[in-house]
């Protein structure tokens, strides 16, 4: 019997992940990874924290129900090292973070891979959004977007070694969120009716200005707004409070809407401009992982997202090197931002990834 771990966060999707792994016949243990946070603003009732007590207690009470051994580990250092203080830096340098993806990567299949192997699980379950197959002839695990293309998490797994994507078992990926609600209520699993967590799992009322304001008051300075010739137009509160393509809260004037263009932590300015001036044709990648294929040689075409809800756009990825490539989009793309993670797809499979250092327009 194929011995896996399931990670369960205490809401429906990880639940029902666990309920189906049992009723194949696995061998399931239920773990949850206790992340912690230095953020202590109590939670909302209507939008839970998957990070927070509330969470774990369900995860458990989820396993009790279903008969099988459940654990907390504790990963809060790990998580603050390795996922908020990447995104608190990330922001204090004018790049705007993924840190879903860096967690992943790191955590969800890395640490927790690690602690499966030492309990002699073959696999780790998860509740993510995604298909995982093998390629008959290569041999290479690929990631293909979920049926349910609504709920989709394809682009946050990007980042996922041929390894960790091998250990990796997700089997909503073939069910629409509608259809999981059902299978919860089928097993009679305490969190059917459960409403989804927030994203950033560590920002309790999701304001990461908030959030950085209460972290790093002392690294964070008022600075110059200026337009693209230089002219200051006003002032800033801060560059980590702002992103690219951001229009609301500048407190400018000028009788025409401004966007934030570019962040320069360097000099403290952020500056803005018009709606056009947020289109750009080509970008640098580093950090290159790639998954459908071994390694690229040469220019490729591919459909490109620049962020999670991003539609994408058709585009050539041309190599630098092996971690490093320059991609050219057939038309401009709106808001291209530093920081951000970007994923290459070919139709439902995902070719690779990585992250976006830079733009120009051709």
């Amino acid at each position: 019997m194929k011995k896996i771990l399931v990670a369960m966060s205490g809401g429906v999707d990880s639940s029902v992940t666990a309920a189906m792994m049992v009723d194949a016949g696995y061998d399931v243990t239920g773990i949850t990874m206790r992340l912690g946070s230095p953020d202590t603003i109590e939670v909302e009732p209507e939008r839970p924290n998957c990070c927070s007590l509330e969470g774990i207690e369900d995860a458990r009470r989820v396993a009790t129900q279903l008969g099988i051994p459940f654990y907390g580990v504790n990963y809060e250092d790990i998580f603050r090292e390795q996922i908020i203080d990447y995104f608190v830096e990330e922001y204090l340098v004018g790049r705007t973070p993924s840190p879903c993806m860096v967690c992943n990567r790191k955590l969800k299949f890395g640490k927790l891979l690690d602690l499966a192997k030492s309990l002699d699980c073959q696999a780790i379950a998860t509740g993510h959004y995604a298909r995982i197959e093998q390629h008959p002839e290569t041999g290479r695990y690929l990631l293909r977007t979920a049926r349910d293309i609504s709920k989709d998490q394809s682009y946050f797994l990007a980042a996922l070694t041929q390894e960790q994507l091998q250990c990796a078992m997700m089997p909503l990926g073939d069910y629409t969120k509608a259809e999981v609600r059902e299978l919860a209520r089928k097993y009679h699993l305490r969190t059917a009716e459960k409403i989804e967590s927030q994203e950033l799992c560590f920002v309790a009322d999701t304001n990461y200005r908030r959030f950085l304001q209460d972290r790093i008051p002392e690294k964070i300075e008022g600075g110059d707004i200026i337009d693209k010739e230089g002219k200051v137009l006003g002032k800033h509160q801060g560059v980590p409070f702002y992103t690219v393509g951001q229009r609301r809260g500048l407190g400018i004037a000028v009788g025409k809407p401004l966007y934030v263009t570019q962040l320069n932590a360097n000099d403290n300015t952020v500056t803005v401009g018009e709606s056009d001036d947020l289109l750009e044709d080509t970008m640098q990648v580093e950090r290159i992982n790639l998954i459908a294929i071994e390694k690229m040689t040469e220019p490729i075409r591919a459909h490109v997202k620049i962020r999670s809800r991003d539609e994408g756009g058709s585009a050539t990825i041309s190599p630098v090197n092996e971690t490093e490539a320059v991609v050219k989009f057939d038309e401009p793309r709106r808001a291209i931002t530093p920081g951000q993670a970007t994923v290459f797809y070919d139709g439902e499979y995902v070719i690779g990834g990585g992250w976006i250092v830079g733009t120009h327009t051709t």
